[in-house]
């Protein structure tokens, strides 16, 4: 056999995505391209890797098989070359986080410097809700998590990042009818809610049966940006994480709207499974996050102090 840790990749791909043309994004390569890989890879072996049934790619029993050993290979493969670096006292690996949607506006400003000084690290970040967050700590997927509300269920350490201050918010012509009229605006017009398992959602909802606040509907929405689009639209008001409205406040396109009992303020931090052992890579930017995470405060967020 002749085969090529390109052509393992690749067919490893193949597999993991369950289709060609998107093997080929994922890998930045040619659908034609791809499949020559696949082509290649095959003539290898005389029992078929995978068969296509109409326009669906299968891979065989055979197939799943190969690409189990085809991930050992690369993963021993990624290690000689980390090896390699770090004799030479270069940092390599993979650092993984799981981040909830609102916290994209924070996480990068931690990760800028880190992955500055280490160009042979790569990152994935996964942005997503916080249930989703949580299952990928509870199934120790992720090195760190990036949350607010911290989840009960797990075992945890932690290291604080910064202030999460909630605000109800609107269009500034919504705003500026809750000034002439300081009754319960919310009876009105909708609330906009974030969907289920979404972090701010749950915030917002323990707030609102604290309070005893009656409102006349809601809206539910997938995205902080997809609620934040609708607040500009005039559709309603909602209670937002302010890291996200930076420059729509700036811009005057929205406004904060004085609330009894608001900001709600939690707590942005990095999260990781008591006991986890780290790898380098994670240890390095633990070490870089507790040396230098007072200085991205101050350099990045000292507009947040103005709210």
């Amino acid at each position: 056999m002749n085969y090529t840790l390109q052509q393992l990749n690749v067919y490893l791909q193949i597999v993991r995505a369950g289709s060609i043309t998107k093997a080929a994004e994922v890998l930045h390569l040619t659908q034609p391209a791809v499949s020559m890989q696949l082509k290649n890879f095959q003539l290898q072996f005389d029992i078929p890797l995978t068969e296509i049934v109409g326009k669906q790619i299968y891979i065989t029993e055979f197939g799943k098989q190969i690409a189990t050993i085809a991930d050992g290979i690369l993963e021993q493969a990624e290690k000689i070359k980390y090896q390699s670096l770090a004799y030479k006292g270069h940092l390599f690996g993979t650092l993984k986080l799981a981040v909830v949607s609102t916290g994209k506006y924070v996480m990068p400003y931690f990760l800028t410097d880190f992955m500055r000084d280490n160009p042979s690290v790569k990152l994935s970040m996964d942005v997503t809700n916080k249930s989703i967050v949580v299952q990928s700590l509870e199934q120790n997927q992720v090195d760190f998590a990036l949350v607010s509300v911290l989840p009960k269920q797990l075992k945890l350490e932690k290291i604080d990042l910064l202030q999460n201050k909630l605000y109800l918010v609107g269009s500034t012509v919504l705003a500026k009818q809750w000034k002439k009229n300081e009754a319960n605006q919310l009876q009105h017009l909708p609330l906009l809610f974030r969907e289920q398992g979404s972090a701010t959602r749950q915030t917002m909802e323990a707030f609102i049966k604290k309070r005893h606040i009656v409102y006349n509907s809601k809206i539910e929405l997938t995205s902080n940006e997809a609620v934040k689009q609708a607040l500009l639209a005039g559709l309603g008001y909602s209670i937002m994480p302010l890291i996200g409205i930076r420059n729509e406040l700036q811009h005057g396109e929205l406004q904060i709207i004085p609330y009894k009992g608001l900001p709600i303020k939690t707590t942005w931090s990095l999260v990781w499974l008591k006991g986890k052992q780290h790898s380098p890579v994670a240890t390095a930017f633990l070490k870089h996050l507790r040396a230098e995470k007072q200085k991205i405060v101050q350099q990045k967020f000292n507009w947040y102090e103005e709210y």
